[in-house]
């Protein structure tokens, strides 16, 4: 065989290689193996969009009816809205699970597409190159001697290098896509995982609600569904919080817990996360107008925190990372006076967070919690006049758990967060700004 031919050949195979590289139709295969797939992910897009306006609008009047006067029946009417509110964002978040199987496996059936194409080019164009070894090491002389012309030798060495060098950027090409196509393999699995966790949450939610539900029913039956009797058990939740607050009071007074202000984050530090994801104020910190209007339940010393506008189930979260100190629930010592079910968490800057009146309480003392985990449902469990977050914020040297008697409960002791007043901070000196609605 002559050096011409045997170059020829060479070219021949290099050129059928690269036509496998470039043309192989790895996008159009991917195309047509998922066109169904892309066309139910653009169906699951649409049916997100309807079921996040659908939720938009329970938000909406779940708003407007927990902004009305209390009673009976609005108490009611938000429960019912909350669990249809509550149904749409479960049915959302499996839905978007769906969604995100379905973009995996897309995803999974291009990444498999392209590693073959990868494996079948890289084997072809390394048989290829051998060849090109071995003519590049083939003397000039042998190759004039058989009948090739230097000028057709110098072409054809040219052309052989230019193959070379295109061929070797098509694999780094496929190379890339590769990688890019397992990132977002990767991106789709973080996010698949991210959406579990969120209906699981969200079946959480759902219990807590559950159980709320069943205390209305409970409430429901002493009443014997009369807005007379609603109202009676409202007044009594009232004087039992009153007392509750001048045992708290009393019992603070003598702690005589001190602690150091310069060990205190400055203020307007952002030194929290807000606890919610949709932000609400419905009563600030200190001698606000509630607090002065209900001067027999607060004697004048204010509201020891903030409240957030929170529907029965909604995700509570850590303001910062810390420790629990502790967990608890006052009801068991005198229902519907004080926090209901509580959680106190010690950071790593001088400050503690209480929060209050959940429905459920997901962690444990002892435990190390990160920055925006939830640590509970939002709900309205212990003196509450509707579903709300109680957010409190003291300086940790000047707090602790305690145990005090209940005079309102005779017999009974309370164990609970408890703090010097002027370990009692206001929230808003270290919180971001409020967000804008």
């Amino acid at each position: 065989m002559s050096a011409r031919t045997s170059v020829m050949g060479v070219l021949c195979c290099l050129l059928l290689a690269l036509v496998l590289v470039v043309t192989t139709p790895q996008v159009s295969r991917a195309d047509v193996a998922t066109s169904t797939l892309q066309q139910s992910i653009d169906d699951t897009n649409n049916k997100i969009k309807q079921l996040q306006n659908e939720i938009a609008q329970l938000q909406s009047q779940l708003t407007t009816t927990t902004s009305q006067k209390q009673t009976l029946q609005s108490a009611i009417n938000a429960l019912n809205l909350n669990i249809q509110k509550l149904q749409k964002s479960v049915s959302l978040t499996q839905t978007q699970i769906n969604q995100k199987d379905k973009q995996i496996a897309t995803v999974s059936t291009s990444i498999a597409t392209t590693t073959s194409e990868i494996s079948l080019s890289r084997e072809e164009v390394a048989q290829s190159l051998r060849e090109l070894d071995q003519l590049d090491n083939e003397p000039l002389g042998i190759a004039l001697l058989t009948g090739a012309s230097l000028s057709d030798f110098f072409d054809q060495a040219t052309t052989l290098e230019a193959l070379r060098n295109g061929i070797h950027q098509t694999i780094s090409n496929l190379s890339t896509l590769k990688d890019s196509l397992l990132t977002a393999k990767q991106a789709a699995e973080q996010k698949r995982q991210e959406l579990a966790s969120l209906k699981q949450n969200l079946s959480s939610q759902q219990q807590g609600l559950s159980a709320t539900k069943t205390s209305q029913t409970q409430l429901l039956t002493q009443t014997k569904n009369k807005e007379s009797e609603y109202q009676k058990i409202i007044a009594q939740k009232k004087a039992q919080e009153a007392q509750f607050e001048s045992d708290l009071q009393d019992f603070e007074a003598q702690l005589n817990l001190t602690f150091n202000p310069s060990s205190l984050p400055s203020t307007g530090s952002g030194a929290l996360l807000w606890p919610l994801a949709s932000v609400r104020i419905t009563q600030y910190f200190g001698n606000t107008e509630f607090a002065t209007a209900n001067s027999q339940i607060y004697s004048g010393h204010g509201h020891n925190a903030i409240d957030l506008a929170a529907s029965i189930g909604t995700s509570v979260l850590a303001a910062r990372g810390g420790v629990v100190v502790g967990t608890g629930n006052t009801d068991t010592t005198c229902a519907g006076a004080s926090y209901g079910k509580w959680v106190f968490i010690k950071h790593d800057n001088g400050l503690s967070t209480l929060y209050a009146h959940l429905s459920v309480i997901k962690v444990a003392k002892g435990d190390s919690v990160a920055a925006g985990g939830t640590i509970g449902l939002s709900g309205e469990t212990g003196y509450a006049t509707g579903p709300h977050l109680h957010f409190s914020v003291m300086a940790s040297a000047g707090s602790e758990i305690a145990s005090f008697p209940s005079k309102s409960c005779i017999g009974k002791t309370y164990t609970m967060p408890v703090a010097d007043q002027t370990a009692y901070l206001n929230p808003l000196s270290y919180l971001p700004a409020v967000p804008k609605r």
